[in-house]
């Protein structure tokens, strides 16, 4: 029998037996001194080429040093000497799964505890292998047979609830996480993953705390900053969000899920710029990532660029085919350009990926018009609203607005305007309104903005004829007019622009400090009048290059009617004007993609459109007659060409038949009205508040004489 030779230790020269070197190289490596431990091993398989421990511990160190072929290159070697050795099929079996080879990992899995059945390790593994091949059930039982051997084996009881996770079991889940965590308060990964099955049932402070506790014990841990980033976007804590963001990117400048999480900030901010380039650099960091595709459509819509966007939400569909996020946002696409049947089988097919995405069915009802007969979307609506008290507050909400808009169509007024009233209560509960400072901003407005102000700052601004504002309280006829507008040659329609509140709002005091508005514009200079004018038809001017005149129909710029008159005395402004009633159940009856916070209850709604009313009134009496043009929804609805004529002719603009054809206009309409304008102007819409007045004390009582 062969006697064991003795090895050299590299460093001394002195001499020492296999089993001594061993565990030298042993001690090198638990201290961290990687190489010295490789040299020792090296040392032996020099003289013992098929030491399968050697072989194995060598294995380990380049398993820690990110190269996984050599490392399973290296326990193969051992395997095919000595293939008994339990440890050895564990470790390969992680190493096969890193390689992303799960049938391997499993195969080995499967002899490491053929081999030692009561290694909790090796079914622990064996799990993660199974999970990763989304076979959660057996996963689980791999997990529960780890846990028998050792009951305080936190790892396993996470790994547990990784998989419940998956299974939407997410209070199984929650609880298997606490379990482990009550073992191991330090363990950041179950910290993690607790946040995100709370992200998961939408309980996002919690989530928010979970994360910070994980990045609290690890503050490099990029994989929960990242989570954080969600979680504080959810919150609306954009501000955070962002910090934490650009937290990961100081770690890792390339990490592609910092960079596309920053621009889903943005996009939620309505900040397309930043948006873009924070997803274009995502995508240059991780090309094939169908999220990023997502949001960048997101992105691409808010800056006016449909067609860029539906490209994008079909490269997400192309890399994730049972993606159903894209499906929906491409539909809420396709219907703002006028292509309805497309937008259907988008909406449909979002559905048949993810049948219980009530929000799915919000934007649907809006893209179709509900027929008496079989309707497999109206049987599924009801299909929720049989379930709707169990349902959570998000589905109800969006359960409430599609049924009314259904039943709407369908005539069952009495049927649907209870659940509406609903809807709107659950969705006022998401909002921050604060209508005591709202209110208090019409009267601010009012008393600085007088005749005697208005006359001495007159004579100034910016000289441009480019814009033309359509204006009014939502759902009062500003889409139908700029329609109007956009189907004439000289005119191109830009939607609802941010343009002028961001120009207002980029008004800086002598302090360098942002200047309150309205309090700001009895101090500007002529220079600084005519700069604010400048800056917004820049802005204006980026929307289409080169186009003659561009409508701006931010309904909200009546807030600033008496600074466009000073700052851009050749703009145009339409203001239009509707029943007050039908405008109010109008804005009532849409959830709107923007925040109208003063829309989700009947009675702020009637004192906001008092409030309007007012300060509409109060323009009228201190601006020239010709400041802006008054325009009647119902007098459009009865004589579309007399009225028409109006406008162009307010605007300086020739007569086109053509704008009498708007609903063929091809062009996005990024509003709730977005399938009325597609079509030839019907009556339907004239005291159609007459259906639901029984349910409008409320309304009628704060609209007093104005009803």
């Amino acid at each position: 029998m062969n006697k064991p030779q003795p090895v050299k230790a590299p460093a001394s020269g002195q001499r020492m037996s296999p089993a001594q070197a061993l565990q030298l190289a042993a001690q090198h490596q638990q201290a961290g001194r990687l190489a010295q431990a490789e040299g020792v091993l090296r040392q032996v398989l020099r003289q013992r080429p098929n030491d399968t421990e050697a072989l194995h511990q060598l294995a380990i160190l380049a398993y820690q040093a990110g190269k996984m072929p050599l490392a399973v290159q290296l326990i193969e070697r051992a395997l095919s000497v000595n293939p008994n050795v339990h440890m050895y099929h564990a470790n390969i079996a992680e190493m096969y799964r890193r390689l992303d080879q799960p049938e391997k990992a499993i195969e080995h899995g499967r002899k490491a505890i053929a081999l030692k059945s009561d290694a909790p390790d090796a079914h622990n593994n064996l799990g993660i292998a199974h999970f990763d091949l989304a076979d959660y059930e057996t996963a689980i039982r791999c997990y529960e047979q780890a846990i028998a051997l050792r009951p305080r084996f936190a790892e396993a009881i996470s790994n547990r609830a990784n998989a419940l996770r998956q299974m939407k079991r997410y209070e199984e889940a929650e609880g298997e996480y606490r379990r482990a965590l009550a073992i191991n308060p330090s363990y950041a990964e179950a910290h993690n993953n607790l946040g995100s099955v709370l992200r998961d049932m939408e309980r996002h402070e919690d989530a928010e705390v979970a994360y910070r506790r994980a990045v609290d014990l690890k503050p490099m841990y990029i994989e929960a900053l990242n989570n954080l980033i969600l979680a504080q976007k959810e919150l609306k804590k954009y501000d955070e969000a962002i910090a934490t963001a650009q937290k990961v990117l100081g770690l890792d400048p390339n990490n592609g899920d910092a960079h596309c999480y920053l621009g889903g900030v943005y996009v939620d901010q309505k900040k397309p710029e930043p948006a873009l380039e924070a997803l274009r650099k995502s995508l240059t960091c991780k090309p094939d990532k169908p999220e990023t595709h997502n949001m960048l459509g997101r992105a691409l819509f808010e800056a006016n660029e449909p067609e860029q966007a539906v490209e994008a939400y079909n490269r997400a569909i192309s890399l994730k085919p049972d993606f159903a996020d894209p499906y929906n946002n491409l539909g809420n696409v396709l219907k703002e350009l006028g292509r309805f049947e497309e937008a259907l089988r988008a909406f449909d097919t979002a559905i048949s990926l993810q049948p219980d995405t009530i929000g799915v069915y919000v934007n649907l009802s809006d893209a179709k018009k509900f027929r008496d007969g079989d309707d497999s979307h109206l049987r599924a609506i009801e299909g929720f609203l049989a379930k709707f008290d169990t349902l959570k507050d998000e589905d109800q909400m969006h359960a409430g607005f599609a049924a009314a808009k259904a039943y709407d169509d369908l005539k069952r007024y009495e049927e649907g305007f209870p659940y509406l009233i609903r809807a709107n209560a659950l969705k006022r509960k998401t909002v921050g309104y604060d209508e005591t400072t709202v209110l208090k901003l019409f009267e601010r407005i009012k008393s600085t903005f007088t005749a005697d102000l208005v006359g001495s700052k007159t004579g100034g601004g910016f000289a441009t004829q480019k814009p033309i504002f359509v204006l009014g309280m939502p759902r009062s006829g500003t889409t139908l007019v700029e329609q109007i507008l956009a189907s004439h040659a000289r005119v191109t329609g830009a939607g609802e622009l941010k343009d002028l509140s961001e120009t207002v709002n980029s008004v800086r005091g002598s302090d360098g400090q942002q200047a309150a508005y309205p309090e700001f514009a009895p101090v500007l200079s002529p220079n600084e009048l005519a700069k604010i004018g400048e800056v917004y038809a820049a802005k204006l001017d980026r929307h289409a290059p080169g186009a003659e005149r561009i409508t701006d129909k931010m309904p909200s710029n009546f807030y600033f009617l008496g600074l466009i008159h000073l700052a851009l005395p050749g703009a145009k402004v339409i203001h239009t004007n509707r029943n007050p009633v039908d405008t109010c159940v109008s804005c009532f009856s849409k959830l709107f993609a923007g925040e109208q916070s003063q829309t989700y209850d009947l009675a702020e709604l009637g004192r906001y459109y008092r409030a309007y009313h007012g300060l509409m009134v109060h323009w009228r009496s201190v601006l020239p007659k010709s400041a802006f043009l008054d325009v009647q929804y119902e007098e459009v609805v009865a004589d579309t060409e007399g009225q028409a004529r109006r406008i162009l002719d307010h605007c300086g603009l020739e007569w086109s038949p053509q704008v009498l054809d708007f609903h063929r206009t091809e062009r996005p309409v990024k509003t709730a009205s977005a399938r009325q304008v597609r079509q030839p102007i019907y009556g339907s819409s004239v005291q159609r508040w007459r259906n639901y007045e029984k349910f409008l004390t409320p309304l009628l009582q704060e609209l007093g004489d104005l009803a």
